[in-house]
């Protein structure tokens, strides 16, 4: 059933709901790590026109192309002009994107089940907040959900086109993260069980099934799109053929990842435990066990063969295999972070879409109708608020689940009074500063610090380099870095240097700065405040 007029004003209704979710105060949450490497790598695309796909970190290279556009549609042409509202304008656009695309699936959910899943998509904490976050996951989640629609579209309507959007969509998948191979295969495995009955009734092999319900040159076609869109984007449009082996050679980096990374080694019903309850102290209850529950009783419909009003039942049956497959992939999987719920959450927010009309038929009476309305718009309600705290007011607060080893507020005024120091400067974005960092671990800083020329971003404390004016470092080389300062030259030589900051800072939870900075810098930052203070009198 297609949509009609009025299903159609339901979905922009939807749309304007999701955005005004989405799109607000984008520049208020501090920039995620994540985020700042991501960014960092899109300034090189920008400034020098140069990506080169890294096996061993990033993921793939649609997020920086695809933020090209709208960096030149706001005239911005170097990375420090960039603001976080230009770059997580992207993700909220294939957010809302997401959102609309379900009305193409009327005729496999029902008109009254796909406009309850977007609803259900536009107001859902995990996918309104995430959708403001600078990464992958947005665009990889509203890929496949493309692959779908369009594989559906050309099973029930076989036509070169459809197959052809459907590699469109699979060479997006794989352009934009690795981890679309389990996409892949929750995919094929959900359609072997309908091949499996085909073979059984006609007395078929399960190739002979296959090849009478995908014609081989429309299969070819698909996989020839997706190739091309792949290695486009893997090559750099070209410039790197290196890029599209490396694609393939990732997952040997990935698998072994998968396993080893401590920080990010969670327990199999971690997602579940986000998504059902948590709660951090006296905050507010996170839920979205309305989803799951809506979920349920629409995958138990879909398999014991009971009527979905407007739904195609093998396209429903075919959600609750890849749902179940999802879910049970990301639990196994040990390396967990919230994000990655995404890909399972919204296969399960479609099966909440006709478990809502399964619930409206069951209570087909008018009062316990009308009472059913009512406990779903509570949830709507619920779910809503939710989502308003998640993005607007725990937006970095760990009593937010979502929020993962995020940098809070003090970044911003650890940045603020490094840029003070510097504008009180003759160097000013030219003065020469060192980060020391064990391991890299000073993210977001050089997305806050990349307007400065003369940086030195340090593992260790080198002591045959000179120290610079201005140094921020880690408490694990607090020790180096005061020996440097202070026992390494020779006295005559010494130059005084003060805390930067009023007392150590946060970067994130548990990771802690200092900051030093030599002492006639500081005198003039001094001197340059109590003149400003002067002159406002």
């Amino acid at each position: 059933m297609n949509p009609n007029r009025a299903t159609w004003l339901a979905f922009a209704a939807l749309g304007v709901l999701a955005l005004l979710l989405r799109a607000p105060n984008l520049a208020q949450r501090p920039m995620h790590g994540d985020e700042a490497v991501h960014a960092l790598k899109f300034g090189q695309l920008l400034e020098q026109g140069t990506y080169q796909y890294d096996r061993f970190e990033y993921h793939g290279p649609t997020l920086n192309y695809l933020t090209l556009p709208v960096v030149w549609l706001s005239a911005k042409h170097s990375l420090s002009e960039v603001n976080e509202v230009t770059l997580r304008a992207v993700p909220v656009f294939f957010g809302i994107l997401l959102i609309l695309m379900t009305a193409i699936l009327c005729q496999g959910l029902g008109r009254l089940a796909a406009t309850v899943a977007a609803l259900l998509t536009a107001i859902s904490p995990a996918m309104s907040y995430f959708s403001r976050y600078y990464i992958q996951e947005m665009l990889l989640v509203c890929f496949t959900f493309g692959a779908i629609i369009c594989g559906y579209r050309y099973l029930r309507w076989p036509n070169t086109g459809w197959a052809m959007a459907t590699g469109c969509f699979v060479g997006l998948m794989h352009a934009t993260k690795e981890t679309c191979v389990i996409a892949w295969a929750a995919m094929l495995l959900s359609l072997l069980p309908f091949l499996f009955e085909r073979s059984r009734k006609e007395g078929m092999s399960l190739w002979a099934a296959g090849r009478g319900v995908v014609r081989v040159r429309d299969l070819i076609a698909a996989m020839s799109v997706a190739a091309v869109i792949s290695v486009l984007f893997f090559s750099s449009f070209f410039s790197n053929a290196a890029g599209v082996a490396d694609s393939f050679l990732t997952y040997k980096t990935y698998f072994s990842r998968a396993a080893q990374d401590a920080r990010h080694i969670h327990s199999w019903y971690y997602y579940l435990g986000l998504v059902a309850y948590f709660r951090e102290g006296a905050n507010p209850v996170w839920s979205e066990a309305a989803i799951l529950l809506l979920a349920l009783i629409g995958a138990r419909a879909a398999l014991h063969k009971r009527a979905l009003v407007d739904a195609d039942p093998l396209f429903v049956r075919f959600l609750v295999f890849y749902a179940m497959l999802m879910t049970g992939f990301y639990a196994l999987i040990p390396y967990k972070t919230p994000w990655n719920l995404l890909n399972f959450l919204h296969p399960l927010i479609l099966l909440a879409g006709c478990g809502t009309v399964v619930l409206m038929q069951f209570f087909s009476r008018r009062r316990s109708r009308a009472l059913a309305v009512g406990l779903l718009g509570l949830a709507g309600v619920h779910l809503t608020r939710l989502a308003y705290l998640t993005n607007f007011k725990y937006y970095e607060n760990p009593a937010n689940p979502y929020v993962y080893a995020h940098p809070g507020q003090e970044v911003l005024t650890m940045v603020a009074r490094v840029q003070e120091v510097a504008q009180a400067q003759p160097e000013k974005e030219n003065l020469y500063m060192q980060v020391i960092c064990p391991g890299d671990d000073y993210w977001p800083l050089p997305w806050y610090l990349r307007s400065f020329k003369q940086i030195g971003w340090w593992r260790e404390v080198d002591e045959a380099t000179p120290a610079a004016p201005l140094i921020v470092a880690s408490p694990q080389v607090e020790l180096a870095v005061l020996h440097k300062l202070y026992e390494q030259p020779p006295p005559g030589e010494r130059p005084l240097y003060v805390p930067l900051f009023d007392s150590y800072m946060e970067l994130r939870p548990g990771v802690e700065l200092r900051g030093y900075v030599r002492k006639d810098l500081w005198d003039r930052f001094q001197n340059a405040g109590a003149f400003e203070h002067e002159s406002q009198k």
